[in-house]
């Protein structure tokens, strides 16, 4: 599955988990000054999504979106690193992409996680939900 390339267009929209279409220059630009990842370096970006089914967004061939799955393609998936460029959000592209992850092949038995403090009601759509127990997770922060 991580290898397979799965497309979808609508119009002048593509959404395509083929790696060799990625801008990792955009993909970075954006990445580097997000909260959850300040400061990440190019080639971690580039390594991060090489070991995940990454997903990118295009609009008339321009890269407008990203994200990327962690997988164990049985019983976990993680969602991160989501999204869409703001000149381009509201046009109902985050959703698109959403669509298209959550009818990806080899995840029907996994249990999604996503951390995020944005977009929660765009999440809620596609069955995100606030932890039951958050007590019975637990974090381990990187090394620095």
């Amino acid at each position: 599955m991580n290898n397979q390339v799965i497309e979808e267009k609508t119009g002048n929209i593509l959404i395509s988990t083929d790696r060799k279409k990625l801008n990792y220059d955009f993909i970075h630009s954006f990445l580097t000054c997000c909260y959850w990842c300040e400061g990440i370096s190019k080639e971690n970006v580039i390594k991060g999504a090489e070991n995940s089914l990454s997903v990118g967004v295009y609009l008339n061939g321009e890269q407008v979106g990203f994200c990327r799955i962690v997988s164990d393609y049985i019983r976990f998936a993680y969602l991160m690193d989501v999204f869409i460029i703001e000149e381009h959000r509201g046009k109902g592209l985050s959703k698109l992409m959403m669509n298209f992850i959550m009818s990806l092949p080899g995840f029907k038995s996994c249990k999604w996680l996503l951390a995020t403090r944005d977009a929660h009601g765009l999440y809620e759509q596609f069955g995100f939900k606030p932890l039951l127990k958050p007590e019975r997770f637990m974090v381990k922060e990187a090394a620095v």
